[in-house]
């Protein structure tokens, strides 16, 4: 059998799959390069520690800035150590449950697929009417700690089942608690997922305009507690750009931030994530 026609075959399956890898690389960086480069031209440092002035078209983004760091904590707060517990429980105590575990699999998925929009209808009907919170940054945390949990909780038990068996029947072997196993083996083995998940999730609360909208609010004012309302800066960029005239300079600008902000946080929170559990193992 001439082995030649499977060669070729190979050959443009792979110049098919560096096509593809290079077209994605390619609009990232377009995408990328043009916030770059319009946002630069409109930033300075007193853009990051001065008050919005004129509708946003002049000043700076000070209280959005504070307001989006707030929204994005309580947000985080919320969901990690929730979205990490349930995982957990889907993955090393749900056995015995199948049939529930099921159900809240398939409920999981069909939350991560839910438009934002709706979480803010919801948020805002629990979390600021319902429960008095009113537009405040609790409310957009928690709305957005919402949606991040799903996709959170899927990509952490993805990552704790992926984990060899052995390293279970290891600790139980070893006499260890059940407890102990997962605190100091399974988790720390299961890092890059949470990573991803935590990645996921951090990008998509910070880049959140339509939820905090219901919830969080629109005001451009410094805030002094989780419960004033405050404007993020995903929601003050859409307003740049669609509601505000020549604002399109400070839309860029505050893209730019945006953009650093997340590379930032997710350097930070890989960073931490690593650090925290190198101290958890004591099995090598």
């Amino acid at each position: 059998m001439d082995a030649r026609p499977a060669n070729m075959v190979d050959r443009l399956f792979g110049w098919l799959m560096s096509g593809c890898a290079a077209l994605v690389v390619s609009l990232l960086l377009w995408v990328l390069g043009d916030v770059l480069i319009e946002g630069v031209a409109h930033f300075s440092w007193s853009f990051l520690f001065t008050e919005p002035e004129d509708s946003g078209r002049s000043g700076g983004i000070a209280p959005i800035l504070v307001s989006t760091l707030w929204i994005l904590s309580i947000a985080l707060v919320t969901a990690l150590p929730l979205g990490l517990g349930v995982a957990v429980w889907l993955s090393e105590f749900a056995a015995g449950r199948r049939r529930f575990s099921d159900i809240a699999r398939v409920t999981l998925d069909i939350l991560a697929g839910v438009p934002s929009i709706v979480y803010g209808l919801f948020g805002n009907a629990f979390f600021s009417i319902y429960l008095g919170l009113g537009f405040s940054l609790l409310s957009g945390g928690l709305t957005l700690a919402l949606m991040i949990l799903p996709v959170f909780v899927r990509t952490c038990e993805s990552g704790l089942r992926a984990v060899n068996d052995e390293w279970r029947r290891g600790a139980l072997a070893l006499g260890m608690a059940r407890s102990a196993a997962i605190w100091h083996i399974l988790l720390p083995a299961a890092r890059p997922a949470i990573g991803a998940g935590l990645v996921l999730g951090i990008g998509r609360a910070t880049a959140e305009t339509a939820a905090l909208v219901f919830t969080s609010g629109y005001v451009d004012r410094m805030p002094e507690s989780p419960l004033d309302s405050g404007r993020a800066l995903a929601v003050h960029i859409y307003d740049l750009s669609m509601n505000v005239t020549g604002g399109d300079s400070a839309a860029y600008a505050s893209a730019l931030v945006l953009v650093v902000l997340i590379v930032l946080l997710n350097t930070l929170a890989q960073s931490l994530l690593e650090n925290w559990f190198k101290r958890r193992v004591f099995v090598s």
